[in-house]
């Protein structure tokens, strides 16, 4: 196993306001207007799974396994073409501010290793600023 970790984001809300909106999917209704219109044609959610269609990987499919209320929710794939788990951690810098990291456990064979460590680590770093960005209110 692989693992992709992002930097620490800066977020201007509360710890509790970001995990309750990170650990009920439902939530993305919110920010689909803020999702690219290209990966809106596979772009599916409910309470605890996202479905989307990324190129040129595939459709990807997530599922929460685990949520520790206020500071960690547990993703797996459910489909992919490459298993992996994702997990979203979020901690307090102060009454008002959190702070979150993504980090990509994946199965990646040896020889996909080299190809495709760079674009994993940036999709993780990419991931992390939009949910940085979210008005988690």
């Amino acid at each position: 196993m692989k693992k992709f970790e992002s930097s620490i984001k800066q977020v201007p809300y509360s710890q509790e306001a970001v995990y309750r909106n990170i650990s009920d999917l439902s939530n993305l209704e919110r920010v689909r207007d803020r999702i690219p219109e290209d990966k809106l044609k596979e772009f599916s959610f409910d309470k605890d799974s996202v479905t989307i269609n990324v190129d040129p990987v595939g459709q990807i499919t997530l599922r929460i396994v685990e949520r520790e209320e206020p500071k960690c929710v547990k993703f797996e794939t459910t489909q992919s073409p490459m298993p992996f788990n994702l997990w979203i951690q979020v901690l307090p810098v102060n009454e008002t501010t959190s702070k979150m990291r993504i980090t990509i456990k994946a199965d990646i064979p040896f020889m996909l290793a080299a190809m495709v460590s760079g674009p994993i680590q940036d999709g993780v770093e990419k991931i992390a600023d939009a949910l940085a960005q979210i008005p988690y209110v």
